[in-house]
């Protein structure tokens, strides 16, 4: 049976820690592709208070996301246990995304892990519903690493290379909404 939440106590504070993924769900408000992510690192994720999350997004293949966010704000983060103990926990809510070229982002940086060489932003999330459920028919997984393929491919990347990325398959989402502006910063001049 699930549970409702009033709040992101020390409890769910413990669980979201110890996961070593998590998964994001955004779409856009009229037709298009609903999206999940797969997220990883388990430096890029935060509870910042008890009703506020963020995550350290980095660059990828497309920004649906991004794009989402800035048409609807509409998000959920879900937490799978894949360990003895079974549990799915869904935090529901509004989000928005921090520039890395903003003061707010470097307010946000203590939270995270910031060796990553393909930071994009931040995508802070306002969480109005915090629910679990059993996650009985989750399989049971052993972790055995962390893939660092993420990383080594942004290190790899010039600063054309991501300026073309934030021009080209990050500009805008599968469905045409807008993704990044134009001038979004490359992560090279993220401050550290």
């Amino acid at each position: 049976m699930g549970k409702v939440f009033d709040r992101i106590d020390d409890k769910l504070r413990a669980f979201i820690t110890e996961q070593p993924m998590f998964f994001i769900g955004t779409a856009p408000s009229v037709g298009g592709h609903v999206n999940v992510s797969p997220k990883g690192y388990r430096d890029t994720f935060a509870v910042i208070d008890d009703h506020t999350v963020a995550y350290l997004d980095l660059f990828g293949s497309g920004s649906e996301t991004i794009a989402h966010l800035r048409d609807n704000g509409r998000i959920t983060v879900m937490f799978c246990s894949f360990t003895r103990t079974t549990r799915i926990l869904r935090l529901f809510g509004v989000g928005r995304v921090v520039r890395p070229d903003s003061d707010e982002f470097d307010s946000l940086r203590e939270h995270f892990g910031t060796g990553h060489t393909g930071i994009r932003a931040v995508v802070m999330i306002s969480v109005d519903r915090i629910a679990d459920s059993c996650g009985w028919s989750v399989p049971k997984l052993e972790l055995v690493e962390e893939r660092t393929i993420l990383d080594e491919a942004h290190t790899r990347r010039t600063d054309a290379d991501f300026a073309r990325r934030i021009a080209g398959d990050n500009s805008t989402s599968i469905d045409g909404l807008p993704a990044l502006e134009p001038d979004h910063p490359v992560p090279s001049t993220v401050r550290r």
